[in-house]
Formats: structure tokens, C-alpha cells, sequence
């Protein structure tokens, strides 16, 4: 493809024979010699082989055979050569260094870099028929939006004037049936939306004006702001367009989460831009995550900088041992949360920080939430028994607890803080096996006394810890069992480890965590539902929160309880 949209590719028609297809080096791909082997390079891959000092000889002639053009390179006849030849290629193959493509076709440099079939992808940006929209079709930003539209391999894009459009809006659109991408760019930075139906693209671009508070301004036309935006939204159109993936698809990103839009924003000084993921923004009801670690990129989501709807739970300065503790902001003050490790402590800050938001913009009651149906139902039934409840058997002896090693872990370390022992309280509730620990004011329930007095300790003492670390909380939240099923999903410890091992006490939490919640049902009453929002922004809020799997429950009215594998 050239950049005057003249297709160089090969188009089959329907019912015509497929030319016969041969390997090609892909585009771009750069190729360094070594003493004994090789290193190449591709669009966001490489490969190094070594082993012998034949193989940059060998390179010569693979590469001959990989060049573009007709197959002018003679068979090879030496079994061996022949050998080598094909698995170097197989090699290059697994890391998508070539392609297959029409004999005889030149390979375009783009989308042959990137793309499976590079002659069907660029048959089918030759006849995409572009069309550019903005309130001032002459100005900068409109203008680079066709040039790169053109570049890519498009024919010349129609711009047209849309006095509706904001000044520094410009949506472009191709294809049949259209797809559209909204760019907007002012004096200090802009975005590029996700490839949506056009009417989608308009609303999402008026959306995050508003979220962002971007103000268009003036684009000077000497500036590089409008040439970075205008590229990245041809590349998203043109991708689109061209069955290419998007580049703000989540690949190896932690922060992106499939099923949320991904928005590309940019700041003009310096010039730069990333994507970032909208938590808020459109799509689907999203599954629950499956473990800790896809929890926690939900959470990262939720507390994007320039696109969540959290402050995002930081380790900042605090202390990491002998806890760790986070910390965020919420609408009525700073909330601490402390955990035996960082990431359990920021999945705890992310829940507690959802329910604060959602009381204060709900006005109603506050929901409880948590990463998927059980953690929420494990969260809502500890806080009912905790509120409701009262353990009537008798003081447990330290005997039933002492042996544990994440018991007297951290009761040890509680006892160090405060150079004392601490006062403790462990009880069990009548007929059920749940049991109450209260440690320093700070109280727990789990499904053994030594699981029980384990969390107590440990919320005793990272708030002991955020004190002496100079930290005013308004609110304070802990490790409990409920999120030991997710810690420990897809995690196998070692058979020789024990529970003074974390992995390993969170595994036999999980193992526990059912039948608990179950006593729990019974000892509270406590029937759940899920919580529905009431106003505007708690309506915004309950999108965010859907996106990203994550779930919040509210009291039942009725007698009719939901189960958690239904609550969402």
C-alpha cells in the first residue's frame, strides 16, 4: 500500500483461485549478526539465536528466500542446510518475525508489519472511504487527522464542517458499516476514544470532556499536540478498519482491562500520551476476577489517576513490615488499611473506599462491597455478626491459639509494638464455629480461635502502626478471611510449608470460608441483595463498579435471600 492509497497487495475475488502464498522477513525487522548467532528485532518482539558460527551465513541465505518479490532463490539440496533453513524459519515464526503472502506481491510496510494477512488488510483500508468532521474543517487538528488517514493507506478523506462539534473535536470515520473514533485536543493535552459506532464515539468524546474538564482552547498549529493525536486516532480507525487489534487492547498492560474502553490521553508538555482505562465508560457487565491478581488490576482501573472513580490505595511512605499498610482518600477523610501483605491491603482499601463513595453519593444504605459475589457475602456477614451478635460461650484459654504460628505472629509483634501484652478476648458463638477475638479494641471473626485472634492482632496493629507513622485516619479497614479465596485461587504452596507461611494460611482460610459464611447466615439472619443505585452519580459510580466485576450488597427487604453465586 503507498501512501497514495494505490493497493500493492493482492485481492482474491470471490471464487478466484488464491495465488500461492510463500514466506516474507515482515517489515521492519532489523537483524544483528553475532560471533555465533543472531538477534533480530520486530515490532514488539525479538529473537536470539546462538549456537554456531554458521548461522550468519545461514541468515544469508534464508534471507534471500525472505526477501520480497518473486522466489528467485534455488532450492536447497544439502539435507542439513536444509534443516537449519527450516527451523530458523519455524523459529521466526513463532515470534511473528514472517509472514505469509502472495509470491510475486510487494508486502506493504504497513499493515504488513503487524498484520495476519497483510494483502486482505490493506484491500480493505484501499476502500475505506474516510470522513473527517470538525467544527473548522481547515483548521490543524482536522487537517492532520486526513494527512495520517491518507498515509495509512485509505483514499483521501472527505473532511466536512460540523458546526455542532466542539472547536478542537474532530471525528473521522470508515467502513461499512462506520466505525468512528472522537479526537480532541486543547492548549494542554487531548484523547483519542475507542473504536465505536459513530454515534457512541461522539458521546463517549462529550463524556470525557466533561470527566476530564478539558477545555479545547486554541490549537496552535505549530504545536505537536495535534500531529501525536491526530496519528494515534488514524492508527485506532485504521486498525479497526483493517481487522488489526487495537492498540489500546490490554496485551501485557496491567492497567488495561478487557471489556472497558481504553482511552489514549495526551499532554503537551511534554509531549506524550498512554492509554488509560475507563472504568465508567460503556461495556458490558464484567465477570467476577478470578483471583488476586486480576483483582487487583480491576482495582488499578477503578483508581486511575486521570480516569477512575478512586483515589488509588498507595503504599506510599508507610511502613511495609512488620505489616503493610496503604492509604487513600475517600469523600469523608483518609482511609488506612493494613493487611500481612501490600496487595491484600489494597484490595481491602478498594472495598472500603467504594462503600464510603457510595455512601455519600447514594444517600441511601450504604452497600457493602466486595471483588466478586462471595467476598462481598463473606465482608457483609462478618460486619452483621459484629454488629448484631454477642459470643455467650465462656473466654477461651491462650491454649486453644497459642500453638498457631500467624496467631502468635502477630500477637508477638503486637506485643513488641506496644511493650506489653495485649489484651485479648476470644469467645465462641453458642452452636456455631465462629469465633470472636478482640484484641486492643480491634475485633475479628473466623472460623477458629487462632484464625480469630491471627486477624485481630493484625488490625490492632496496623493501626497502632499508622499512628506512630504520623498518619491521621478518619477510617481504618483490615485483612478478615473473606478474601482468602481470592489470595489463594490458582496458588499451590509447597507441601513442606506451614501456616506461618502466608500462602499457606490463606489456603486453609479459603478452605474454612464456606462453611463460615454459612454459620454466619444462621447466626445473623442476614439475607443480601444486590445494591441498586438511587442517584445520578451513584448510578456512574455502579458502572465502574459492574465494568470491573466487583460486587455490592445491601440488606434484603423481604424474607427472600440471594445466594452468593447470584449476588451481583
Amino acid at each position: 500500500m503507498t501512501g497514495d492509497g494505490s493497493a500493492t497487495g493482492v485481492v482474491v475475488e470471490p471464487g478466484a483461485v488464491r495465488p500461492r502464498l510463500r514466506p516474507h522477513l515482515r517489515p521492519g525487522v532489523a537483524v544483528t549478526p553475532l560471533r555465533e548467532g543472531l538477534h533480530l528485532r520486530g515490532r514488539g518482539t525479538g529473537l536470539t539465536l546462538e549456537g554456531s558460527r554458521a548461522l550468519p551465513e545461514l541468515w544469508k541465505l534464508l534471507a534471500a528466500r525472505l526477501a520480497p518479490g518473486p522466489e528467485a532463490a534455488e532450492p536447497v539440496t544439502e539435507p542439513k542446510v536444509a534443516a537449519a533453513l527450516a527451523t530458523v524459519t519455524a523459529r521466526l515464526r513463532e515470534h511473528d518475525l514472517i509472514v505469509d503472502h502472495p509470491a510475486g506481491a510487494r508486502l506493504p510496510d504497513w499493515p504488513g508489519a503487524v498484520a495476519d494477512e497483510p494483502g486482505v488488510a490493506a484491500a480493505a483500508l484501499a476502500a475505506a472511504r474516510p470522513v473527517v468532521a470538525a467544527a473548522d474543517p481547515d483548521g490543524p487538528l482536522g487537517r492532520a487527522v486526513a494527512q495520517a488517514l491518507a498515509a495509512g493507506g485509505t483514499a483521501a478523506p472527505t473532511v466536512v464542517a460540523e458546526p455542532g462539534l466542539p472547536p478542537g473535536r474532530v471525528v473521522a470515520s470508515a467502513g461499512e458499516p462506520p466505525v468512528a473514533v472522537a479526537v480532541q485536543c486543547g492548549t494542554d493535552g487531548g484523547f483519542v476514544t475507542e473504536p465505536a459506532d459513530p454515534g457512541r464515539a461522539r458521546a463517549d468524546a462529550t463524556a470525557l470532556a466533561a470527566r476530564l474538564g478539558s477545555d479545547p482552547g486554541t490549537v496552535r498549529a505549530v504545536s505537536a499536540l495535534p500531529v501525536l493525536l491526530a496519528a494515534a486516532a488514524a492508527q485506532r480507525l485504521l486498525c479497526a478498519v483493517a481487522g488489526l487489534p487495537d492498540p489500546g487492547e490490554p496485551g501485557d498492560d496491567p492497567r488495561l482491562l478487557g471489556g472497558r474502553p481504553a482511552v489514549l490521553l495526551a499532554e503537551a508538555r511534554p509531549p506524550r500520551a498512554e492509554h488509560h482505562p475507563w472504568a465508567a465508560g460503556p461495556g458490558p457487565v464484567a465477570a467476577p476476577p478470578g483471583d488476586l491478581a486480576e483483582a487487583l488490576r480491576r482495582v488499578t482501573a477503578l483508581g486511575d489517576a486521570r480516569l477512575g472513580v478512586l483515589d488509588a490505595p498507595s503504599p506510599g511512605g508507610l511502613p511495609q513490615l512488620p505489616a503493610a499498610l496503604v492509604s487513600c482518600g475517600t469523600p469523608t477523610g483518609t482511609l488506612v488499611a493494613g493487611a500481612a501483605r501490600t496487595d491484600l491491603a489494597r484490595l481491602a482499601a478498594a472495598c472500603r473506599s467504594a462503600e464510603l463513595h457510595l455512601a455519600a453519593v447514594d444517600g441511601g444504605t450504604a452497600p457493602v462491597v466486595g471483588a466478586d459475589p462471595d467476598h462481598a457475602l463473606g465482608r457483609a456477614l462478618r460486619r452483621a455478626a459484629l454488629a448484631r451478635a454477642v459470643p455467650t460461650g465462656p473466654a477461651l484459654p491462650e491454649a486453644v491459639w497459642r500453638e498457631h504460628p500467624q496467631a502468635a505472629h502477630w500477637w508477638e509483634t503486637l506485643a513488641r509494638c506496644l511493650g506489653r501484652s495485649p489484651e485479648l478476648t476470644v469467645r465462641q458463638f453458642t452452636d456455631a464455629r465462629v469465633f470472636q477475638a478482640e484484641v486492643e479494641g480491634a475485633r475479628a471473626l473466623e472460623a477458629t480461635p487462632a484464625d480469630a485472634v491471627a486477624h485481630a492482632a493484625l488490625a490492632a496493629l496496623t493501626r497502632l502502626l499508622a499512628r506512630s507513622s504520623g498518619l491521621t485516619a478518619a477510617h481504618h479497614t483490615a485483612l478478615t478471611g473473606a478474601a482468602a479465596p481470592l489470595a489463594a485461587a490458582g496458588r499451590h504452596p509447597a507441601a513442606w510449608t506451614d501456616e506461618g507461611w502466608t500462602d499457606r494460611w490463606l489456603a486453609e482460610l479459603a478452605d474454612h470460608e464456606a462453611d463460615l459464611r454459612a454459620d454466619l447466615g444462621r447466626l445473623t439472619g442476614l439475607r443480601t441483595t444486590p445494591w441498586r443505585p438511587a442517584t445520578p452519580a451513584a448510578r456512574a459510580f455502579a458502572g465502574a463498579l459492574d465494568g470491573c466485576g466487583f460486587t455490592a450488597l445491601v440488606p434484603a427487604p423481604g424474607p427472600a435471600s440471594v445466594s452468593a453465586g447470584d449476588a451481583r
